[in-house]
């Protein structure tokens, strides 16, 4: 039994139980994931997968059971590697952060120039994309850390540290209709075409749920993860927007900013890290940074 032939069995999983897909992730040929997953069945003396004709048609118990093992056997092979890159790297090395537009832009800058001034080596790279994106980036290893806000609860084998808590507000164009309206209601806000997340007009957003308990369905009119294309829309008339609060501390410009704190619950911005992952210095003092005294 090899390590080559655990991957190769958690890939074909991952793939949803087709070789097309597994090879492909792993760059081999579907006749080499055959190969080593037979091999694997023929040394263990179990049937790891049922089989119609060529095709994997669903995973055994025994399968179900080995994968639980060889999933922590890959995590600890990758962590001792992790763990002499982490000694041999001290001064370089290399963090992968996945998190969304607006982390990016009006978080992440202080903490990263604080991280950079005592790893000035190392590299950083930040992978944007939506909030469940980012949380699978993290549960597959594809990065070392994501932030973002509420979805990284669906995915199993993620720990997860509460960052902080943020609010939405409405932003409309310079002399809209809407700055008059005090206070400002959900009834009201509904009247006018809405640029947002995407994420936040999700069946079980809390945005989606404040309509909902008042009976108002708004017309969504363009979604987005990037807080600068919705103000840019905003300030073209098209609509109003729904954004974080954080987003609107710099370039305000021929905006209208009202707080729309009382109309939508807050939400936790939240760092999540894959489980079993070795926690390197570099990572545990960026988590440090972002969650003082927390214990990686």
């Amino acid at each position: 039994m090899t390590l080559k032939q655990l991957r190769y069995l958690l890939a074909v999983i991952e793939g949803e139980m087709n070789i097309s897909s597994a090879a492909r992730a792993l760059h081999v040929s579907q006749a080499a994931v055959s190969k080593q997953i037979k091999l694997l069945e023929d040394e263990l003396g179990v049937q790891l997968f049922l089989r119609q004709g060529r095709k994997i048609a669903a995973i055994t118990q025994a399968g179900r059971e080995i994968r639980s093992i060889a999933e922590k056997m890959i995590r600890d092979a990758e962590n001792i590697k992790r763990v002499s890159g982490d000694v041999n790297e001290e001064a370089g090395g290399r963090m992968t952060i996945a998190t969304t537009h607006t982390q990016t832009c009006y978080v992440l800058p202080d903490v990263i120039e604080r991280f950079l001034a005592r790893y000035p080596g190392v590299q950083i790279e930040i992978r944007q994309g939506t909030p469940t994106e980012c949380a699978e980036w993290v549960a597959s290893g594809k990065a070392d850390v994501c932030i973002s806000t509420e979805v990284m609860e669906e995915f199993r084998g993620i720990d997860i540290l509460p960052y902080y808590k943020w609010r939405r507000c409405v932003i409309a164009p310079v002399g809209h209709r809407l700055v008059r309206c005090r206070p400002l209601s959900l009834k009201e806000v509904a009247r006018y075409p809405i640029i947002t997340y995407g994420a936040l007009f999700d069946s079980d957003s809390k945005i989606r749920r404040a309509f909902t308990a008042e009976n108002l369905k708004p017309t969504v009119l363009l979604t987005t993860q990037d807080s600068d294309v919705i103000k840019t829309y905003v300030r073209r008339g098209l609509g109003i927007g729904i954004i974080s609060e954080l987003a609107v501390r710099e370039d305000n410009a021929r905006l209208e900013v009202l707080d729309a704190s009382r109309l939508f619950e807050p939400s936790t911005a939240a760092l999540g890290i894959r489980r079993g992952h070795y926690v390197g210095r570099h990572l545990a003092y960026f988590i440090e940074l972002c969650v003082p005294g927390v214990e990686s």
